[in-house]
């Protein structure tokens, strides 16, 4: 949606990387490297999005001496949160976002036999909890793995899942295992549950 909106996916995720840390400051080659993308066409995004008051250029700072670091200083990107147009565009990306999940959610349910689905984590803003996706069932994890890759590309951070069968998820519940509890027990959204007998809480994602 949002890469017919603007023109360009490399905009666009560009944008939605800059705007999942809005005091993040990336080189060219890491953005390059975080959204998947050739290193030209970042670069003339880049261009644009400084010409639109998005994003500003800043110079490497000098060392503790008052020299460049490098012969030659390097320059990092970072969002322009004092940019007029800021706020609304937060707004239109928080609204893709639940799209991109949405779509997500639907590919994995089409992937496998599944019967517990929870996003937790960064998917509601517990960035150090200890996964982001919690499966249980019969996934093939050939699928899972590009399905996850292409999700973190287009949101522009790293996702991390675990994927348990019904017979280890039932054994660590019996077990009260740490780990598990400490998701289970967590802020999350429960996208699918037929194993645990608690009925969905108010907000779940639905596919």
């Amino acid at each position: 949606m949002l890469e017919q909106l603007f023109g360009s996916k490399t905009r666009v995720r560009l944008l939605r990387l800059f705007l999942n840390d809005g005091k993040g400051q990336y080189f060219v080659r890491e953005l390059t490297r975080r959204i998947g993308a050739q290193i030209n066409a970042v670069r003339n995004e880049l261009e644009n999005l400084i010409r639109l008051d998005l994003v500003v250029a800043v110079e490497e700072p000098h060392g503790a001496d008052g020299k460049a670091r490098r012969p030659q200083r390097k320059k990092f990107y970072r969002l322009n949160t004092d940019s007029l147009l800021y706020p609304e565009l937060k707004a239109l990306f928080v609204k893709s976002r639940v799209l991109l999940e949405k779509d997500l959610v639907r590919k994995l349910t089409a992937s496998g036999n599944i019967s517990y689905l929870a996003l937790t984590g960064v998917f509601v803003g517990l960035d150090e909890a200890p996964t982001d996706l919690l499966i249980v069932g019969r996934i093939s994890r050939e699928k899972l793995a590009p399905l996850v890759r292409d999700f973190q590309r287009e949101v522009g951070r790293e996702i991390n899942y675990t994927v348990l069968t019904p017979q280890e998820f039932r054994y660590r519940r019996e077990m009260t295992d740490r780990f598990l509890f400490s998701i289970l027990e967590s802020k999350k959204l429960v996208v699918i549950d037929t194993i645990t007998g608690q009925p969905a809480p108010a907000g779940t994602l639905n596919a």
